[in-house]
């Protein structure tokens, strides 16, 4: 193919991916924004099969190859549940860093074959890549076993775990400027710079708690997004190193925005360990004191009788799979003429965007969503806050108790609305391991059991008023 094409088609896609990211700023347009960003990528890959370093003897292997690929994908798409979409994301952005460590691999091989010179600036890339990419990838299932629950939620840590990191450091340090001074001839040290780095991508993420889960994987996606850039870098690929900018860039610029959200530095979210210890974090004012418990019916009243009310929904509704059932006790409320608003905050559920897509697909309106800053003030003026499955986003704690690890954390007010119902399957903490003494104040009643069945009863029970 002219090398003139390629380029302009390598351009459309790169134009495609910064479009698609302007189109997903909102729930409106983010789907369109999905589909330009697959045209993009269908048009990259479609050009890349017929570069020229591409033997035609390949090609089968390819097709193949993407066959595969595609198909394992699309069962994956189709089959998995929203609750375990951010499972997804963190194994396919672990697979991302790891093709990418592959092609360092490769071009490292390749450049031992060479008979010019090495060049200094593509070792550099090469190796950052392998690095980047490799660290990407165990620490992306690291973050998977941790959302499957296959390793355990809370922060896993040992004594000396800081300096054991520091010293791999170091060492991919020393492998990656002995790589750099020997060349090719270094393959073992080349392959002892990947395992290290695998290593270090273990370790870094093994002492980060559930809680943190959806900044690691914002993180972790900037880091595959930079090491496919630099692999554009190596390859010559217009498209992967523009394409992989654009990711490593949002996904920083997200994860610092859930740092804000959270009131909390980057560095305190990797190495501050927080939910290791389940804490009290209520006033003495709380001491003996028990929840009230309500039943759906209850609740039902609650509802019917007021002029206004707020859903806050959380990772509690998500496992549950309710959506769709709070979607549809939503419009019975509002059937009866009861204004209702749903209240987002940035880092509910278990990665970002997650209540969002969750009623997006229940198609609860776009403009009944509100953001903290939107929905804080009103909620004062609100009669019932129904809270569904949500924990950490809704703790007064958060507001003065510096003991606390979520402390300064800007968190939903809902304590201050005229009554507050929670739906939750039991008073266990959520995944900061703090208790809530929300549960406890004298506005607030607490519904037990799973969030899809209580929805269900109380929807059935507002036919009653």
């Amino acid at each position: 193919m002219n090398p003139d094409i390629t380029n302009v088609a390598y351009l459309f896609a790169a134009v495609c991916f910064i479009v698609a990211l302007k189109l997903m700023n909102s729930p409106v347009t983010a789907r369109r924004g999905n589909r330009l960003a697959m045209v993009g990528m269908a048009v990259a890959l479609v050009v890349t099969l017929f570069h020229p370093d591409i033997k035609p003897a390949n090609l089968p292997i390819i097709a193949v190859t993407v066959l595969i690929g595609g198909v394992l994908g699309i069962a994956s798409a189709r089959r998995i549940q929203m609750t375990a979409m951010p499972q997804m994301v963190a194994l396919l952005n672990g697979l991302g860093g790891g093709a990418v460590c592959l092609v360092a691999l490769v071009e490292f091989l390749k450049t031992g074959q060479s008979s010019a010179p090495p060049d200094a600036v593509h070792g550099i890339t090469t190796i950052l890549s392998a690095i980047i990419g490799s660290m990407s990838f165990s620490g992306s299932l690291v973050a998977f076993g941790k959302l499957q629950e296959w390793l355990p939620g809370r922060p896993i840590t040992f004594k000396g775990q800081q300096t054991i990191n520091i010293l791999l450091l170091v060492v991919i340090l020393a492998l990656a400027l002995a790589v750099l001074a020997f060349g090719a001839a270094t393959l073992p040290v080349f392959i002892g710079l990947v395992v290290c780095s695998l290593i270090l991508g273990v370790s870094a993420v093994l002492p980060i708690g559930g809680a943190d889960m959806p900044v690691v994987i914002s993180l972790l996606n900037s880091f595959t997004g930079c090491a496919a850039g630099l692999a554009g870098f190596v390859l010559l690929n217009t498209a992967l190193l523009i394409g992989g900018g654009l990711v490593g860039a949002s996904g920083l610029i997200l994860t610092l925005q859930m740092c804000v959200a959270m009131n909390r530095p980057l560095g305190n979210v990797l190495f501050g360990a927080v939910g290791s210890v389940i804490a009290s974090s209520g006033q003495s004012a709380f001491a003996g004191r028990q929840p009230k418990s309500f039943s759906e019916e209850d609740a039902a009243i609650l509802l019917s009788n007021s002029e206004s009310v707020v859903i806050v929904p959380g990772y509690g509704m998500a496992v549950a799979q309710a959506q769709h059932q709070v979607k549809e006790m939503a419009a019975k409320l509002m059937a009866m003429g009861i204004d209702v608003k749903y209240a987002i905050h940035p880092v509910a559920g278990r990665m970002p965007g997650h209540m969002n897509v969750l009623l997006a697909e229940a198609d609860v309106p776009y403009d009944q969503l509100y953001e903290l800053e939107q929905i804080n003030p009103l909620f004062p003026e609100t009669d019932v806050v129904l809270v569904i499955g949500a924990n950490d986003v809704v703790n007064p704690a958060a507001r003065y108790d510096k003991s606390s690890p979520i402390y300064g954390m800007p968190i939903l007010d809902v304590d201050k609305a005229k009554t507050v119902i929670v739906l939750k399957r039991s008073m266990n903490p959520g995944f900061a391991g703090v208790e809530n003494e929300l549960f406890l104040m004298d506005n607030t009643v607490m519904v037990f059991g799973n969030a899809k069945t209580t929805v269900t009863k109380i929807t059935s029970a507002l036919d009653k008023y």
